[in-house]
């Protein structure tokens, strides 16, 4: 018998669409049966006596500064500005390893001390967020500290690096001891990024879509920031095939950092305004660097607004709003830390590095127009110190090299010896 050719082609696609769908269910069954062997794989047995042994040894060694020291530590090392801040995370600080000393070492029950503590830093670009952190806990305290980019993270069961393998990498640098990451710090950087956005979209299936790596990685920092037993994977790759080890999260100290842009502009959104109300709050346009007042980050409804989950803003003990630097500031950290830096690998060429105060303010003015805050500073100088570099490097001569500005611009000069 004859068929057409448009019925036959119907047939083929009848075909093809009954095939796909039992591809999707298979896929569909495979995910869940991978979910259920990743939570219920056997846990690695270890000798705990042996590594607590050697986390307790190592925890006795972790000075225990006073807020004041750490905070003069801090400005040793080159942390300029951010006083506020820079008070409460030295205290943080002080805390964090008192606490731990107090129950691990002591004895003293866990009960009758308040719990770890979880901050929140907010603050534009450059402003000396995960640097402090950093700073404080890993150069000062040698406490096992990991800065975590949470852009790369998706909920479980979804493309992307599995939550649990934050502490995965802290296991890491606290080599490979349990008991000694469960006294480590954890830095969130980005953690604004996580802001999820409202699905308005019109078509066939709508709502049924997920934010994976928003809404369902803020899920998943729950169970992390409350304090509880994790079964961590062991490596990095396909986490439903790995080993895992239990660690507890009830002594570590997590600390969130994120520029929140915009976040000024979705707190005022809460309310509609006109006339002057309108006038005071702005068009919406907000700059990179801007101050946010404590009345508006201790309102959580704000986050919830900006796209967060109103029980993980309850997870932290303290919001801390860190301010753009100032000219001042700045100023210091580029004479301080960046030209301390080029003037030693000019030395090590053979030349003398000079740069005069109006080449100075020049570059902060800069900054401050760009609002890349004391991460721009070194790109900034750079560009101007690449002529001079370019003649002088790799000369095997000596001389000295002036960094001046004639007619509002920066030249360079150099002086062979």
């Amino acid at each position: 018998f004859f068929i057409s050719s448009s019925l036959f082609i119907f047939l083929i696609l009848s075909l093809l669409i009954e095939k796909c769908q039992g591809f999707f269910i298979l896929l569909n069954l495979t995910r869940k049966r991978f979910l259920r062997y990743n939570e219920y794989m056997p846990l690695i047995k270890i000798d705990r006596s042996k590594y607590l042994a050697a986390a307790l040894n190592r925890l006795k060694e972790v000075p225990v500064f006073s807020p004041q020291q750490a905070y003069h530590k801090l400005e040793e090392l080159g942390y300029r500005g951010q006083e506020k801040a820079r008070k409460a995370v030295c205290l943080l600080a002080y805390r964090h390893v008192r606490r731990l000393k107090m129950i691990h070492l002591y004895g003293y029950p866990r009960t009758e001390l308040p719990p770890h503590s979880n901050f929140l830093l907010m603050g534009p670009t450059g402003c000396g967020k995960t640097f402090l952190v950093e700073l404080l806990f890993r150069e000062i305290l040698k406490l096992p500290t990991v800065i975590i980019d949470i852009t790369g993270f998706s909920e479980t069961g979804y493309v992307g690096d599995d939550v649990k393998t934050i502490l995965t990498r802290l296991l890491y640098v606290s080599d490979f001891n349990p008991h000694w990451a469960s006294f480590g710090v954890v830095c969130i950087d980005e953690f604004d990024k996580l802001a999820t956005t409202r699905n308005t979209a019109v078509f066939d299936g709508a709502g049924t879509t997920k934010d994976v790596s928003g809404l369902g990685v803020q899920r998943e920092l729950l169970k992390l920031l409350e304090g509880s037993e994790v079964h961590i994977p062991l490596d990095f790759t396909n986490t439903c095939y790995s080993e895992r080890i239990p660690i507890s999260t009830e002594d570590i100290a997590f600390i969130c950092c994120g520029a929140f842009s915009g976040f000024k502009s979705a707190a005022f959104s809460k309310t509609s305004g006109i006339g002057f109300e309108k006038e005071l709050r702005g068009d919406g346009n907000e700059k990179i660097a801007v101050h946010l007042s404590e009345n508006i980050i201790e309102d959580t409804e704000n986050f919830s607004i900006y796209g967060f989950l109103p029980e993980l803003i309850g997870r932290f003990n303290r919001i801390i709003a860190l301010e753009p630097l100032s000219k001042e500031v700045l100023k210091d950290i580029l004479i301080s830390n960046v030209i301390k830096k080029y003037e030693k690998e000019f030395s090590l060429e053979g030349f003398e590095l000079e740069v005069d105060d109006e080449v100075l303010e020049m570059i902060v003015e800069e900054s401050l127009k760009k609002q890349t805050g004391a991460r721009g500073l070194n790109a900034l100088l750079s560009k101007h110190i690449e002529e001079s570099a370019f003649a002088a490097f790799g000369q095997k001569k000596k001389g000295k090299v002036s960094l001046k500005v004639e007619n509002d611009k920066i030249v360079h000069k150099i002086y062979p010896q």
